[in-house]
């Protein structure tokens, strides 16, 4: 029994040490990762500050330090989890033909949510407090703005009116973000054919637009 209450013992202040030995830096970004992983499974309501601390080894007063709560916490992970997006799908939107570059979004989207998958689970979800950088619904808005510009040339040498650009933009970006939700869990058909596919209904929709739309239906307004 003695021996088995040394081991404790010992062990005990072996975690003790890591846990100095950890500066604030690295700290909050462990807490970070712990609570990305934690939000991604369970959600934030799911997720308790008491949970977050025990994974860390740490106790709950240290999350406050760091992040004033919960919500901070959740507030800065949302926040990452965006800008990393944002900056996938701009940073891939390279010169080339416009079909090339209706390949590079959806690749890069799809990439998001292989490479980063809780992140993305996070982020589809409604979030319950405000974030600084705004919802799922505003990034795609603010992704179909970079968008919008191609579309916009492209429109215009083609004679179309480009002011209709930010639809078209919303509506292409939008599909690409439903059916990326959608292959989250399914992960079929690969990368490669859901962004082909996707190319596919986007580019020959395009490719075939009338000037001037018209409905075909008995509703005219």
């Amino acid at each position: 029994m003695a021996t088995d209450s040394s081991n404790t013992s010992s062990s005990d202040k072996q975690r003790r040490t890591r846990r100095t030995r950890m500066t604030g830096a690295e700290r909050r970004q462990q807490l970070l990762e712990i609570g990305r992983t934690l939000f991604a499974a369970k959600g934030f309501e799911g997720t308790s500050v008491e949970e977050i601390a025990a994974k860390a080894g740490v106790s709950k007063p240290v999350v406050y330090e760091h992040f004033g709560g919960k919500e901070g916490l959740y507030a800065v992970v949302v926040d990452r989890e965006m800008r990393r997006l944002l900056d996938m799908v701009t940073s891939s939107l390279t010169a080339g033909h416009p079909r090339e570059l209706c390949e590079q979004a959806a690749f890069a989207l799809l990439d998001y949510i292989e490479e980063y998958t809780d992140g993305f689970r996070i982020l589809v979800r409604d979030s319950p407090i405000p974030q600084s950088t705004g919802s799922f619904a505003s990034l795609i808005s603010d992704i179909a703005t970079q968008v919008e510009d191609i579309l916009g040339r492209e429109f215009k040498s083609r004679g179309f009116d480009p002011k209709l650009a930010p639809l078209y933009a919303q509506a292409l970006v939008g599909m690409v973000a439903l059916t990326g939700q959608w292959w989250l869990d399914v992960r079929r058909p690969k990368k490669a054919e859901v962004a082909a596919h996707l190319v596919n209904l986007a580019w020959h929709g395009l490719d075939g637009l009338e000037q001037k739309p018209r409905l075909i239906g008995h509703r005219k307004n």
